[in-house]
Formats: structure tokens, C-alpha cells, sequence
């Protein structure tokens, strides 16, 4: 079932449909979204991280995801400090929900590397 574009939430895990920053192609990947509810109320975009299946490589603003089952991935995952806003039109559907403690790590990494 297709959510409307409001009912995203923070923590919600997403497959989404982008262009790469190269401009080579498209893909679909998961990413967590970051923006809230009241964000997405009013505007068409969402604020997301991307997520990797590398998890061998973890640079500054990367978190490794405890709960990656619990967030309906399907592999050990890390979610990166590579953050993009997207039309919520590239969302194509919910995967998961972060867990509350994986969230919260994000959050903290997200404000480091922003200084925040």
C-alpha cells in the first residue's frame, strides 16, 4: 500500500528513486528519513540519509545499524552521512522503522558533522 506523501515520519526507512550524484544513472536505494511529519505537511520534499550494505567502510557521520532486520532491511547496513532532500514523489514505499536507539545515534552523528 502507498502511504500519501504526509504520513512519512522521522525514523521511517524508504526505498527510494534517484538520479546519482555522478548524473550517470538512476537506482533505487533505502535511506531513513530525517525531516518530520510537520516538515513534510508543508512541502513535497523530504530530507533523507542514504543507507549502504558496505559495512566495512564507516566515515565520519556513518552509523552502523544495530536493528537492520527490525528496519526492514534485508543485510547489515549503515546508514551514511550523505543526506539529500528529495521530492516525496521518489519514495516508492516503506520498508521499515528504525529503532528508537539506532535513531537517536543518527541524530547525534547528523549534528556533529553539520556543527550543530
Amino acid at each position: 500500500m502507498t502511504r500519501s506523501r504526509i504520513d512519512y515520519e522521522q525514523g521511517d526507512v524508504v526505498l527510494v528513486r534517484f538520479v546519482f550524484t555522478d548524473e550517470t544513472g538512476a537506482g533505487r536505494r533505502p535511506a531513513v528519513i530525517l525531516s518530520t511529519g510537520d516538515y513534510h505537511r508543508g512541502r513535497q520534499e523530504a530530507i533523507i540519509a542514504a543507507i549502504t550494505s558496505n559495512v566495512q567502510r564507516l566515515l565520519v557521520g556513518d552509523h552502523l545499524i544495530e536493528g537492520w532486520q527490525e528496519a526492514g532491511l534485508l543485510f547489515p547496513s549503515v546508514v551514511t552521512g550523505i543526506v539529500r532532500t528529495i521530492k516525496q514523489a521518489m519514495i516508492e514505499r516503506q520498508l521499515g522503522v528504525m529503532p528508537a536507539a539506532d535513531m537517536q545515534s543518527i541524530r547525534d552523528k547528523i549534528k556533529y558533522v553539520l556543527g550543530l
